[in-house]
């Protein structure tokens, strides 16, 4: 099933988000609210379009017919008395009738009736040279507006890939995401040099594929392909939204598996102290931040007293990653430590050289690691350790998940590692054998009742 956004859907439908919000908030369209993000079924909207449109041209249709009917039952001095009220409305508001599907007026000037409506967003008027009166107007209003056969099919002109890129990054990558810049990075460095002069209906999977070999031949890492095939799939489908491309050939191509890439790190509890040993002042209270809520490093150096919280002892982090806020309980540890520092400013961690919140401590984090001899670190690797923590004192993964900030279980379950300590100890829960298993002696001297027993006890571990 293929979700869309609200913007997506707006595009798809070709109407305003503020119609879509209307429709939403009075319940006119099919949608999803998965933990307060608005999303849309693709196959639900093209479904509701169907019978929405079918349902107007049967009501229409019969409406329209009760008009006539009326009108023809009329005595002919009613028809000129209405003729009459036209010739005033002439003169007060041009004589326009609206309909739920456009408008019909006749101009002062010519006496021509013109008729006025809306297709796939744009605005249409005509000017109906034949009609006489307003009925003929309103047919051709009718037809114009429903009757497919008529219809003018309009396509875009073909469009290379290096012409939409720039189209993607101005209209939905640098509005919709934090992360724009690295979209800019993708495709000046690897995507547009590559697929820079093909036309986007003539990209198919085998180029793809051959894209993805040249990348791995180039050194670049699976998982670093799997982001820019990632990149290239959602630029395809916004391309067949805004009727640039008519398939998505990156949906026929499979994505390598990063289970074997993952990395796993978990900083133990004697690393932590040589850590914080080797760590400058300011940087101790980062690591322990980090360690105690799990929070992202951009989080971390965002973070203001306006959403610290030390009466209840919460954290509201805001300006996410998935783009929903959260709240992190503050466990006795932090408590302390934040209760100690001095307010000098809205951000909470501040660099006292320049008094404004730090940008960066990669530097400073990758030599405090180097001084305690501690390798292969990253600053992210104390998010992993927290959620690893977590879990071994008996966490459960939805809880994870909801301190995390994660959207789905998934994502979740990639934090969760087991260290060679822990693989140990259960294992050694089946050597838990009780006591008086010891001194039997699993011999063919014994009876296959005494061993039939003794392998029932084997498992009844304690």
């Amino acid at each position: 099933m293929e979700y869309l956004t609200t913007e997506e859907t707006a595009n798809f439908l070709k109407i305003s988000t503020w119609t879509l919000y209307r429709y939403v908030r009075l319940k006119e369209i099919p949608f999803s609210k998965p933990r307060g993000r608005l999303i849309f079924n693709r196959q639900k909207l093209e479904t509701w379009v169907d019978e929405s449109e079918e349902k107007s041209i049967l009501i229409l249709k019969k409406n329209f017919k009760n008009i006539i009917k009326d009108l023809t039952q009329q005595p002919l001095s009613a028809i000129n008395s209405l003729e009459e009220e036209t010739v005033m409305a002439k003169t007060k508001s041009k004589s326009r009738y609206s309909f739920p599907y456009g408008s019909i007026y006749q101009r002062r000037k010519n006496g021509r009736w013109t008729i006025d409506y809306y297709k796939d967003g744009k605005r249409f008027q005509e000017v109906i040279k034949n009609a006489t009166c307003w009925q003929d107007a309103h047919d051709a209003l009718f037809l114009k507006k429903f009757d497919k056969q008529n219809e003018v099919e309009t396509k875009m002109k073909p469009t290379t890939f290096r012409d939409y890129a720039e189209i993607f990054m101005r209209n939905y990558s640098m509005p919709n995401k934090k992360s724009w810049k690295c979209d800019s990075y993708a495709l000046e460095a690897h995507l547009k040099p590559f697929f820079g002069k093909f036309i986007l209906n003539d990209i198919t999977p085998l180029l793809i594929e051959k894209f993805r070999s040249e990348k791995l031949k180039a050194g670049l890492k699976r998982t670093s392909t799997n982001r820019l095939l990632a990149l290239l799939k959602k630029m395809f489908s916004t391309a067949m939204t805004w009727n640039f491309a008519d398939n998505n050939p990156v949906k026929a191509v499979k994505f390598f598996s990063e289970k074997d890439s993952i990395k796993e790190r978990i900083l133990k509890e004697s690393e932590e102290l040589k850590l914080l040993a080797e760590s400058t002042d300011h940087l101790k209270l980062i690591i322990s931040t980090a360690l105690n809520t799990g929070m992202r490093k951009g989080e971390i150096l965002a973070l203001t007293w306006n959403q610290i919280d030390l009466r209840q002892r919460l954290i509201k982090v805001i300006k996410t990653k998935s783009g929903e806020d959260r709240e992190i309980p503050i466990n006795n540890v932090l408590f302390e430590l934040l209760k100690g520092l001095k307010k000098n400013s809205d951000y909470v961690f501040i660099n006292s050289k320049t008094s404004k919140p730090f940008k960066s401590v990669q530097h400073s984090f990758k030599n405090a690691c180097h001084r305690a001899g501690i390798k292969n670190m990253r600053f992210h690797d104390l998010r992993h350790s927290f959620a690893s923590r977590l879990i071994q004192k008996g966490c459960d993964i939805e809880t994870l998940r909801a301190i995390l900030g994660h959207y789905s279980i998934t994502v979740t379950e990639r934090y969760i590692h087991t260290d060679r300590d822990q693989k140990q100890k259960a294992v050694n829960l089946l050597s838990k054998v009780k006591k008086e298993l010891k001194t039997y002696d699993f011999g063919d001297k014994f009876g296959d009742k005494i061993q039939d027993d003794a392998r029932i006890s084997l498992f009844s571990v304690n």
